[in-house]
Formats: structure tokens, C-alpha cells, sequence
């Protein structure tokens, strides 16, 4: 059976700096360094078909994961993470608010409304590719899409709950037919290198 494998990109200085991303943030150096690792070890998994998010922090995770994986490459902006607006570029000292409040609605951003049916769009999308594919499909994408499809369309397991942070480079490995049982869940030990580790108060 076919394997569908959840990724977060990895880490940004927006995220070890606690600023709300912007779509052209690209990977720092330890965020280089995840995403190759996070190749290393699915190098030998027979990932076939990689699509991801076209925003740069994850175009940079799956290109990494492409050169150590030979598998084709797509990219699908339904795997954006949520689009927070004016307030992307902010510190999240400055805010003055909750960014993630179930009422925060984001000027020229998505509300959670917006953001959530625009998730159904891309895992319709990625089921698809899943039967299309002969082999294990990679999607690269970010933290909160992650959550939202864990809290949504991914049989986790009973007791086991969603979590609130997904870490830089996660792995979540899920079966490619319903009911989309998760047999791993946000797993980083790829980054057990000190080096590797996220920095502390990373943000989403």
C-alpha cells in the first residue's frame, strides 16, 4: 500500500526570530541542513512523487528532498500556509493580539473559514496524486496546513490528539486509502544533531 509523506518545511529566520512569515523567506542555514537530513533519511522509502507548497521555504525543503530522492517535483499553491495579510513581516511581541485566534480575521490575509476550505481543495487534490501514483507521494508544506489536515481528515488514533506546534522538517507518515490512518505523527528524530535542533520559540 501506498504511503502518503506529510512534511514541514524547515526552518526559517522567521521562525527562529518569532516573525510572522512572509511568502519569500527562504530557508536559513540550519534549515538547509534539516531538509537534508530530512533526505538522508527518506532517500531509501521510495518516495516516487514529490509535490509541494510554492512558497520558498518549501521549495527549498523539496528540492533538497528531490536531489536525494530522484523523484519528480510539482508544486500546488492550495499547500500555501494561511495567509496572515497586513501582519506578515510582524514580530509576534509587536502584535498586540492572539495571530491565532478563532476570531482573527487578517486584513488582505484568510480568515480560519477561508483557510480551512482552501485546505479540503488541496487535500482533494492530494488524495488524487496519491492514486496517480505508483509509490509513496512527499508533500511539503507548513505547520498550520499540517494541523489543520491532522485535525481534519487524518485518522490519528484513539487518545491521540493534534499537536499544537509541528516542528521544523516533521515527518507525519500516513496510509494512502481511507480512512488515512497516521502510523507516525510529527517525528523529527532525523535532527537528533544538537545542531539541527529548532531554535528555541521557533514560530509557526
Amino acid at each position: 500500500m501506498s504511503r502518503i509523506f506529510l512534511i514541514r518545511h524547515g526552518e526559517t529566520a522567521g521562525n527562529a526570530g518569532r516573525i510572522v512569515q512572509r511568502p519569500d523567506i527562504p530557508l536559513s542555514p540550519r534549515g538547509q541542513a534539516q531538509a537534508e537530513a530530512l533526505g538522508r533519511r527518506l532517500a531509501k522509502e521510495g518516495v516516487a512523487r514529490i509535490v509541494s507548497s510554492d512558497l520558498a521555504r518549501a521549495v527549498g525543503t523539496a528540492e533538497r528532498l528531490q536531489r536525494a530522492t530522484g523523484a519528480p517535483l510539482t508544486f500546488d499553491p492550495l499547500l500555501q500556509e494561511r495567509n496572515f495579510g497586513d501582519v506578515r513581516g510582524t514580530a509576534y511581541d509587536d502584535l498586540g493580539f492572539d495571530l491565532f485566534a478563532p476570531d482573527f480575521a487578517p486584513a488582505n490575509g484568510e480568515t480560519w473559514d477561508v483557510f480551512h476550505a482552501r485546505v479540503d481543495r488541496a487535500w482533494e487534490a492530494v488524495r488524487a496524486l496519491t492514486t496517480a501514483t505508483s509509490g509513496d507521494l512527499a508533500v511539503v508544506t507548513h505547520g498550520l496546513v499540517c494541523k489543520s489536515l491532522a485535525g481534519r481528515h487524518l485518522g490519528l488514533g484513539a487518545g491521540v490528539t493534534v499537536p499544537e506546534r509541528w516542528e521544523n522538517t516533521s515527518l507525519t507518515i500516513v496510509d494512502g486509502r481511507t480512512p488515512w490512518r497516521v502510523s507516525l505523527l510529527n517525528c523529527v528524530v532525523h535532527l537528533e544533531d544538537p545542531d539541527l535542533q529548532p531554535a528555541r520559540g521557533s514560530a509557526v
